[in-house]
């Protein structure tokens, strides 16, 4: 057998499967845009059904919006009728057949809105499993095409993390985050016009705590940020650990490399426990602070609005169910910004699954070779390989005659694989 070959791998020896630190899990794409473009296409046989998804939230969200206006209709309704009675006017008294029917409306209301909620839930349920079916399918398709250097350049840890937590990752955020997007947007515009009718004053106190809240909370979301990522990293890493040592379990103990092993897992994990601790205590401080000024906003509403009860402005019906909208009002907004960074972690592990997909395949060999009878000779002559830029083997030269026996010994790295590697013509 004759090779002279340089070729350019992906790894180097001794890093072979299983090798090496998982790659940075980043929580930003690269390419956003183009990711998201390309993950789209996967939804785009299931429009029909994203289009029912998408008709189900908006129904869902709008009774439920709607629920706390007729609710104030019904306290107007009481109010009116005791105020009445207290002031000893003549025939004032509490209707409570209309009250009856204004709680029974609001109860089918509700009721409407849950049903359109599971049907939401339940259409996109399949949606999302049928695209992670999808993606699955082509990764593992893509799997049994790629070239040995694939395997040798990188951690096994590494490649499984894409096949199930990142493909996982994907499958969780069409299921749960991209519903509740779509009802969150819905809602900031039905409570906006909602409050709008009410009282449009009431309504810029209300929205005015907005720009405060995300004022206040920036600088904690950058720093957050940060740690979430080192998080990310820190758990990729142990994966990767982990995934070496048990499945290599049999060489760990046969070179009783447990302690080692477990001291590095320790170290790994100290450092996954420190960064994770810093990103949800620095992420936690963020609720307690939206908490605050949406309470500041909720006393000033409840002042203003005290003060046009009593000037005849408004009832107090309307008040009531403007409160509850202004309590509302913050929660879709708080659902929005968390799903808009959960969405950004989505198309990071999208991209890493792409990345997978567009690797180089191995490409079918063209020889001129036809060897009818081997003899069972195998010959090197002056072969050169190295990975990158590092040489490994320089003008090798070994002859093997038929029923020869030849050990190959050395240390590790030394190119023993790779000798085993070129004779197969894995290179």
């Amino acid at each position: 057998m004759s090779n002279q070959k340089k070729p350019q791998g992906g790894g180097q020896v001794g890093h072979g499967p299983g090798g090496g630190n998982m790659m940075m899990m980043g929580q930003k794409a690269k390419d956003f845009k183009g990711t998201l473009k390309r993950l789209l296409t996967y939804l785009k046989p299931r429009r029909n059904r994203l289009i029912s998804v998408f008709l189900a939230a908006i129904m869902s969200t709008i009774f439920m919006i709607v629920g706390p206006k007729i609710m104030g209709n019904a306290i107007t309704e009481l109010f009116e009728g005791a105020y009445g009675k207290f002031q000893g006017i003549p025939g004032a008294a509490i209707n409570f057949d209309k009250i009856g029917q204004i709680l029974l409306l609001l109860a089918g209301l509700y009721a409407l809105s849950s049903l359109f909620s599971y049907v939401q839930q339940y259409i996109m349920s399949s949606v999302a499993q049928d695209t992670v079916y999808d993606l699955r399918e082509d990764v593992n398709k893509k799997l049994e095409k790629l070239p040995l250097k694939y395997f040798e350049g990188r951690p096994n840890g590494e490649t499984l993390s894409r096949m199930t937590n990142d493909i996982d990752t994907i499958g969780s955020t069409l299921q749960q985050s991209l519903t509740q997007f779509i009802t969150s947007i819905v809602t900031i515009v039905g409570i906006i016009i909602m409050m709008l009718s009410i009282s449009p004053l009431l309504t810029l106190i209300s929205i005015i705590s907005l720009p405060l809240s995300i004022f206040a909370i920036r600088p904690i979301l950058k720093r957050s940020q940060k740690h979430f990522a080192d998080q990310q990293r820190k758990l990729g890493q142990l994966n990767g650990h982990i995934e070496e040592i048990y499945t290599g379990h049999q060489v760990v103990k046969a070179f009783g490399y447990e302690k080692k092993a477990s001291a590095q897992f320790t170290e790994v994990n100290e450092e996954l426990y420190k960064a994770g601790s810093k990103a949800q205590f620095i992420s936690g401080i963020i609720m307690p602070v939206m908490f605050f000024i949406g309470n500041l906003s909720y006393v000033l509403i409840s002042v203003v609005g005290g003060i046009l009860v009593t000037q005849r402005s408004i009832s107090i019906g309307d008040i009531q169910a403007f409160i509850t909208y202004s309590k509302q009002f913050t929660q879709p907004i708080t659902q929005t910004a968390n799903i808009a960074n959960i969405i950004q972690s989505t198309v990071a592990a999208a991209e890493r699954v792409f990345e997978l997909l567009d690797e180089e395949e191995e490409m079918k060999e063209q020889t001129t070779v036809n060897i009818k009878r081997a003899n069972g000779a195998v010959s090197f002559e002056h072969v050169d390989f190295g990975y990158g830029e590092e040489m490994l083997i320089e003008d090798m030269n070994i002859d093997v005659l038929p029923g020869q026996t030849v050990a190959i010994v050395g240390p590790t790295g030394a190119g023993k694989t790779t000798m085993i590697n070129l004779l197969m013509r894995f290179y």
